[in-house]
C-alpha cells in the first residue's frame, strides 16, 4: 500500500557513539530499546514503502532489523562522528537506498529514535501536510515555554550579566511575547529535491505540524527517566 502514489522511504538515524548517554539508542523504556521503538512504529504504517536503520554500529543495526527495520549498507565513519550534520547522514542514506532497491523516493520521512513518545498520526500528519500543502519539508514542533524565550534569557560576559537580545529589557509581561517553537524530533519528512538538490531540510518553503502533548527528545538520562514516567501514565 502506497500514499497516494508516492514512493516513501523512512530512516532511522542511530550512530553507535553518543557521549551525553553512553550506547544511548539501546537504552531501553519498559523493556523496548530506542532504536526498537523508532523501527516498530515506522514499519507497522503500511503506507511506507521501505524502513531503512543507518547506523555505523553492528549491534544497532541487530536491533534495528530484529524490529522490522533494513540495514543494506553501513553508515560511513565521517558521517558518524559527533560533528556530522543531520541533512548529510539524511542525504546519504537516501541515495544509498534508492541505489541498493533500484528505486527513486519522492518523500522521505526522518524517525530519530531520542524521540520516542512520537504516535503514528504524528507521521501521518506531517507527510500529509507535505503533500497537502505542497511544501518542501514539513517537520514537528512544540511550543517553547515562555520561560526559555530568547527574549527572555541572560549572557555572562566575566562577572556582568546581560540581556542575550537588547529588545529582552522591554519585557514585562510574557504576553508581548510572540510564541517560539523547538524541533521535538517526532518526524520530518521531505521531498527527494529538497533533500538531494536543495540539500536541506529547513528552507524557504518549509511548514511545521505542531504538536500540543508531552515529548521528550532524549539527550540525558533524567530525559530517558522522564519518558519513562510519561510512557507509563
Amino acid at each position: 500500500m502506497s500514499y497516494k502514489g508516492y514512493n516513501i522511504l523512512a530512516v532511522i538515524p542511530a550512530r553507535g557513539g553518543s557521549k551525553g548517554v553512553p550506547r544511548k539508542n539501546l537504552c531501553k523504556i519498559n523493556e523496548v530499546s530506542l532504536v526498537a521503538r523508532a523501527s516498530k512504529i515506522a514499519v507497522s504504517l503500511k503506507w511506507i514503502d521501505k524502513v531503512v536503520l543507518s547506523t555505523d554500529d553492528a549491534e544497532i543495526a541487530e536491533e534495528g532489523h530484529k524490529y522490522g527495520a533494513e540495514v543494506p549498507f553501513l553508515r560511513p565513519s565521517e558521517l558518524a562522528g559527533d560533528t556530522a550534520k543531520s541533512v548529510d547522514v539524511w542525504r546519504h542514506a537516501l541515495v544509498e537506498a534508492e541505489k541498493y532497491y533500484n528505486t527513486n523516493y519522492e518523500i522521505s520521512i526522518l524517525l530519530e529514535p531520542t524521540s520516542p513518545l512520537r504516535k503514528p498520526e504524528h507521521i501521518k500528519n506531517t507527510v500529509d501536510r507535505l503533500v497537502k500543502g505542497g511544501y518542501d519539508s514539513v517537520l514537528t514542533v512544540s511550543e517553547t515555554d515562555s520561560k526559555y524565550h530568547p527574549l527572555k534569557q541572560l549572557v555572562i560576559k566575566g562577572d556582568r550579566v546581560g540581556y542575550y537580545g537588547d529588545a529582552g529589557q522591554d519585557i514585562v509581561a510574557r504576553q508581548q511575547l510572540t510564541a517560539v517553537y523547538h524541533r521535538n524530533g517526532a518526524a520530518y519528512a521531505v521531498t527527494r529535491k529538497c533533500l538531494v538538490e536543495q540539500k536541506t531540510t529547513i528552507g524557504p518553503n518549509t511548514s511545521a505540524v505542531i504538536i500540543d502533548e508531552p515529548l521528550v527528545n532524549i539527550d540525558t538520562l533524567q530525559d530517558l527517566k522522564k519518558a519513562q514516567f510519561l510512557l507509563c501514565r
